[in-house]
């Protein structure tokens, strides 16, 4: 999903949300000073920036909210502001999201070259770290597995391990590169998967949790299967 993220939204974002709150009632803790609000409106609106991957020129930039707060009417109109900001936005994107194909790119091509990892037509990767004695599921099964995920630098996403309680779900309504793993594991395995993300949530991401282009790397051990009905 692409995003459009202007940097004034922070503030705007602010500003709405003090429309229909009460005051304050006496006694509590005093407002804060200028220099606190002041960084506070700083520290949002740097969050939004930090968020579309654009480098600004900081004294043009400090320069164009000075003009809004002190002037009539600055250089530029809010229209042409928000066109040269999306696509600042747009093209900061997709540098970004082509540096991260190139780097999941290098990372499959390497890691397809350790030993015990072996590559599917297309292009999963896995490692048999237990091989189980049990029955093979179905798509249309409900299995029982227990999970880490992690990106490849080890930072855990998701686990199903940390929670202490295995997930629990229909092989064929997970991603691609799950289904596919899933049926080539016996009851009782344990298998590390190297997931591309054209098998997992691909150049869009998911919900600011994965990035895009990104692969993902799970644990996975297949605890039971249950058939579909």
């Amino acid at each position: 999903m692409k995003k459009f993220i202007l940097a004034a939204l922070a503030a705007s974002l602010i500003l709405l949300s003090c429309k229909g709150q009460t005051k304050p009632a006496e006694g509590e803790a005093p407002k804060a000073s200028k220099k606190d609000v002041s960084y506070a409106f700083g520290v949002a609106i740097g969050n939004s920036l930090k968020e579309a991957y654009v480098t600004l020129d900081y004294s043009s930039f400090l320069k164009g909210i000075k003009d809004v707060l002190d002037k009539d009417k600055p250089s530029m109109d809010m229209a042409k502001a928000q066109e040269l900001i999306q696509t600042a936005v747009m093209e900061a994107q997709e540098k970004k999201n082509a540096d991260l194909a190139e780097k999941e790119k290098t990372f499959l091509a390497e890691n397809g070259k350790k030993d015990g990892v072996k590559t599917t037509e297309s292009g999963l990767q896995y490692m048999v770290l237990t091989e189980g004695t049990g029955q093979k599921p179905k798509p249309t099964d409900t299995v029982k597995v227990h999970y880490t995920g992690t990106f490849t630098d080890g930072k855990t996403f998701d686990s199903s391990v940390e929670r202490g309680e295995p997930a629990e779900f229909v092989v064929e309504e997970v991603i691609p590169g799950w289904v596919e793993a899933l049926q080539l594991m016996p009851v009782g395995s344990k298998f590390k998967l190297f997931i591309p993300s054209s098998l997992a949530y691909g150049a869009e991401g998911a919900g600011g949790v994965i990035p895009p282009n990104t692969p993902l790397i799970f644990e996975v051990e297949l605890l039971s299967i249950e058939k579909a009905k």
